[in-house]
């Protein structure tokens, strides 16, 4: 009787180690969305869709766990929104004493700074919604990474192209918001370094509603010098869209609105991408955009660390994702890496118009000694960080 309970003992005992081992390995991931209010917009631009970024983590997470399931790993996904900072800061530091450990981000820099400073070390961030050139020059922050392109790399591939195409004369028109002139900003040392020459600068600085006068007050507006293409810097909307065919010489527009550089959009189709754009389509019913795709290949990032090394770890994740090992397949046509002095995330940076795609940068011709993609953005040399180390 005694070696029978015992014997039934012993068989529960590896019945359930089994069972254990065939537990898949968890992966916990936050979503932090903060809805920034823009401001009074003087145009009938088309606005951003509220849930942008958001979207592009949940088809992460059921892409992650579409692999997951014969690789016995789950993801779960932890979605945080709000307008309030502070109440996002709160929220994040709850998650993190349950056990989070990896937040994607989508906030201003402001607020990611605050995020990371009330986060203990050991958790990682993934910056999906600020393009600030700070972040990865000057005032890059241990255990931030960036999967959004920087408004350098979005200048830099802006300009590659005009270079190419030997326009390199620049009017420079920029409104009166912060962004737009850190954007002119980026612009300004993208001519620098690729040899372009702004032979004017203009501020528009007016309330106009130019939806009734644009053709009466942009040509003069625009004209006084011989230039070879219009680069507008207007984040926000205000003026730029009403740019095109009003200019005061019949040139090409470039920068925020017309020809507009991004991280990503609807008109990118080739190297598989446009199955990453109809399952998108089909759980948002809308088109995927840049901040979708930030977020998309920021937990797809984690979950490829994962995956390559079977360790759940923040600092497991961190390690690998920043060494030279790490690669992460993203519909772009070449295999994305993150740059280990800024954590910012290589990648091509597509040129469009509202209903094509036009170029992709970098351009053939500007090379590099390690990668051609280093040419977008701030180099190693540019930039004193080393979050890395």
């Amino acid at each position: 009787m005694l070696k029978t309970l015992l014997a039934g003992a012993l068989c529960a005992l590896v019945s359930g180690a089994s069972l254990a081992a065939t537990d898949p390995l968890q992966v916990s991931i936050a979503y932090l969305g903060q809805q920034i209010d823009p401001g009074p917009v003087l145009s009938n631009i088309i606005p951003e869709p509220e849930d942008a970024g958001l979207q592009g983590a949940r088809l992460a997470i059921t892409d992650s766990n579409t692999t997951g399931r014969f690789l016995k790993q789950h993801y779960n996904l932890h979605e945080i929104e709000g307008d309030d900072p502070q109440q996002l800061v709160a929220s994040a530091f709850d998650l993190y004493s349950r056990g989070i450990r990896f937040f994607v981000v989508n906030t201003d820099s402001d607020t990611l700074r605050s995020l990371r400073a009330a986060l203990p070390a050991d958790s990682l961030l993934i910056n999906a919604g600020s393009r600030d050139d700070a972040l990865r020059s000057n005032q890059c922050v241990d255990g931030l990474l960036h999967t959004i392109p920087s408004r350098a790399m979005l200048a830099d591939a802006l300009a590659q192209w005009l270079i190419m195409r030997r326009w390199s004369r620049w009017m420079l028109v920029e409104g009166s918001t912060e962004d737009d002139q850190a954007f002119a900003a980026a612009v300004k040392r993208s001519a620098q370094r690729f040899g372009g020459k702004i032979v004017a600068e203009k501020a528009w600085s007016f309330d106009t509603d130019l939806r009734r006068t644009a053709q009466k007050e942009l040509p003069p507006f625009t004209s006084g010098t011989e230039y070879d293409v219009v680069v507008v810097a207007d984040e926000r909307g205000d003026f730029g869209e009403y740019l095109p065919y009003n200019t005061g010489l019949p040139r090409p527009v470039v920068g925020t609105q017309g020809l507009m550089p991004t991280g990503w959009h609807k008109m990118i189709e080739a190297w598989g991408a446009a199955q990453l754009q109809s399952r998108f389509e089909k759980q948002s019913e809308r088109w995927m955009n840049e901040k979708d795709y930030a977020s998309w290949a920021a937990i797809r990032s984690i979950a490829e660390a994962v995956t390559r090394t079977g360790d759940n770890s923040s600092e497991g994740v961190r390690g690998y994702l920043l060494s030279d090992n790490f690669e992460l397949a993203a519909f772009k046509g070449r295999k994305l890496s993150f740059r280990s002095w800024s954590g910012q995330l290589r990648q091509p940076i597509a040129l469009i118009h509202p209903r094509a795609l036009v170029s992709s940068s970098p351009q053939e011709g500007f090379l590099h000694q390690r990668s051609e993609l280093d040419t977008l953005g701030f180099d190693e040399p540019e930039s004193p960080c080393q979050v890395a180390r």
